[in-house]
C-alpha cells in the first residue's frame, strides 16, 4: 500500500483550514503528506503552511502553466486540489496528460468548467434542464424592456468572488451600471436566504454528500459566518444538478436562494472547493479524508450523510508572521 503523497495546491492563498484538514487526514490514514503551494507572491497566508512553496507567475501570463507542470514533474505530484476559479479551465484541459503522469486532478470535465465559468451558458443550461432559477437576460435586452420589475441583480457574466455585481433599483441605475459592468448580465433578484452547499463526488462520478451552509453574512464574497442546515429540498435540487452536469470529482459548490415561498433557485455553480467549505469538514463531512482513502483505493465509509446540523462558524482574521 501507498505511504506517500504529495499534494499540489495552486493559488493556495488564504486556504489554511483547508491545508490543515489534508495534513490531518492523511495523518489519519497514516500517509506521509508532502504539501506544495503555489502563488504570485510569497506574502500568501496559506504558503506559509505548505512543506514546499513556489513562486509562479499570475495565471493570466503564459509561463503559468508551464512553471507548474515543471513543479508537477520534477516533484512527482500525486494530487492537485484547485481553489479558485481562474485556473480551472487550464487544469481541466490537462487533466488527461497529468493522468499519464500518474497526477489526479479533483476537476471536472472541460466543457463542465466552462459551462460554470460562463454564466450565460449556465442560466442556459438551467432552463433548458428546468432547473429553478432566477430569469437572466442581457444587458441589451434589458435595456430594450419596456416595462421592469425592479430590483435587478447584475453582474459580470465571467466574474468571480462577487467582483463587479451590483442591485439596481431604478432605469437610471440600470443604464448607469450596465456601462459600467464588464461583460454584464442582469437577473432577477431574488429574496429570500442564501445557502452555499458543498456536494461531493466521488472518484467514479456519484454524488455522495451534500451538505447545504446557510450564508449569514460574507465578506469579499465569501463567507465569514455561517451554519449547517439540513434542507431537504436544497439537498435534493443539488443532487439532481450535479447528476445532470456530469460534475466531479471532488467538490462541487452550488450557490442557491430559498425564497419565502421555500423555492429553490439555483444562482451559481463553482466545480471546486468553495472557502466555506471547512464549516462542513468540521461538520463531519470530511471531504479530504474522503478524497485521500479513495486515493488510496480503499473504500468509502458507509452514511457519509451524518454530518452536524446547525453547527456555526464565525471567522475571524488571523496573522502571520514572517
Amino acid at each position: 500500500m501507498r505511504k506517500t503523497i504529495t499534494i499540489l495546491f495552486p493559488c493556495v492563498g488564504r486556504r489554511v483550514s483547508l491545508i490543515k484538514a489534508f495534513r490531518q487526514a492523511a495523518k489519519r490514514l497514516g500517509l506521509k503528506c508532502t504539501i506544495i503551494g503555489t502563488d504570485k507572491s510569497e506574502l500568501s497566508p496559506a504558503m506559509q503552511c505548505c512543506d514546499k512553496k513556489f513562486i509562479v507567475q499570475a495565471i493570466s501570463e503564459p509561463a503559468y502553466m508551464r512553471e507548474s507542470l515543471k513543479i508537477i514533474k520534477e516533484h512527482k505530484v500525486d494530487l492537485i486540489v484547485p481553489t479558485i476559479d481562474l485556473d480551472l479551465v487550464y487544469w481541466a484541459h490537462k487533466k488527461r496528460a497529468l493522468q499519464k503522469l500518474g497526477c489526479r486532478t479533483l476537476i471536472s470535465k472541460t466543457q463542465v468548467v466552462e459551462m460554470c465559468q460562463d454564466k450565460r451558458l449556465t442560466a442556459k443550461f438551467l432552463k433548458e434542464h428546468q432547473f429553478n432559477s432566477p430569469e437572466t437576460i442581457s444587458r441589451s435586452a434589458a435595456l430594450k424592456r419596456k416595462k421592469h420589475s425592479f430590483p435587478y441583480f447584475l453582474k459580470p457574466w465571467d466574474g468571480y468572488a462577487s467582483r463587479g455585481n451590483a442591485i439596481v433599483n431604478s432605469v437610471e441605475e440600470l443604464k448607469f451600471y450596465c456601462k459600467h459592468i464588464p461583460n454584464c448580465l442582469v437577473q432577477q433578484h431574488i429574496q429570500g436566504h442564501e445557502y452555499t452547499s458543498d456536494v461531493y463526488v466521488d472518484f467514479d462520478g456519484n454524488v455522495q454528500c451534500v451538505v447545504p451552509r446557510l450564508r449569514i453574512e460574507t465578506r469579499s464574497g465569501e463567507v465569514s459566518k455561517g451554519k449547517t442546515v439540513r434542507h431537504p429540498q436544497v439537498i435534493e435540487a443539488c443532487q439532481k444538478l450535479v447528476k445532470k452536469l456530469g460534475a466531479g470529482p471532488g467538490i462541487i459548490t452550488i450557490q442557491c436562494m430559498v425564497t419565502m415561498q421555500d423555492e429553490v433557485k439555483i444562482i451559481e455553480i463553482n466545480p471546486r472547493f468553495g472557502g466555506g467549505a471547512p464549516l462542513a469538514i468540521k461538520a463531519g463531512a470530511n471531504f479530504p479524508l474522503w478524497i485521500l482513502t479513495e486515493w488510496l483505493e480503499k473504500p468509502l465509509p458507509n452514511n457519509m450523510d451524518r454530518w452536524k446540523e446547525n453547527l456555526y462558524m464565525l471567522r475571524y482574521d488571523q496573522e502571520v508572521w514572517l
